[in-house]
């Protein structure tokens, strides 16, 4: 009797809050439009669904493009790690990402190579390359930033003097070069300057 009695007057407290007059959980502020419409926020589209990993070593080896060369120094560094340098992003305007791949050396990780690979119905082509090293490449915003690094007669291998860096955009199916190259000195204060032309 005592609980039941208890449960009534429970219930009565809560009645009579809810009709006192009180604004409920809009005393926490208004609530957000799309929870007043109704309507559910969806997910934005993920970056990772034009993502495609590939194994970079096979794609090297099978490409008839890459040089005996670039394939005769493309060995494991330690145990099964190559000296291999993959990223991916939007160079060619495809659904799927380009992959560019640097091969490097494994005691130095100077660049050999640089090359970069669109997906054509399903299988990734070889759209650009450079095995002048040393040589590396970044994806900058849809361009493709190639450095190659300048030396000396007297530098060692570990410090080049300075780097040319030049920019490739996808114009037409292939990879234009965007201006001149820009050529930085290292350590010496002065800013980039472009490369004079030949």
């Amino acid at each position: 009797m005592i609980a039941a009695a208890a449960s009534i007057a429970a219930l009565a407290l809560f009645l009579a809050a809810c009709g006192s007059g009180g604004t409920g959980a809009r005393d926490e502020g208004p609530a957000h439009a799309s929870a007043v419409a109704g309507a559910v926020v969806s997910p934005t589209s993920s970056p990772s669904e034009a993502y495609r990993s590939v194994d970079a070593v096979a794609l090297l080896k099978d490409d008839p493009a890459v040089s005996a060369a670039v394939k005769r120094d493309l060995k494991p560094c330690e145990g099964d790690d190559y000296a291999v340098d993959v990223s991916y992003g939007d160079l060619t305007g495809g659904s799927v990402d380009d992959v560019l791949i640097n091969v490097l050396t494994c005691a130095d990780k100077i660049g050999l190579a640089t090359y970069v690979y669109r997906d054509e119905g399903g299988t990734f082509k070889n759209v650009f390359k450079n095995e002048e090293s040393p040589v590396v490449a970044d994806i900058e915003q849809r361009t493709l930033s190639v450095t190659k690094q300048v030396y000396k007669k007297d530098d060692p291998i570990s410090s080049p003097s300075s780097e040319d860096v030049i920019t490739y955009v996808w114009k037409a199916g292939r990879f234009v070069q965007q201006g001149r190259p820009v050529h930085n000195d290292y350590g010496s204060g002065g800013d980039a300057m472009p490369v004079p032309d030949n």
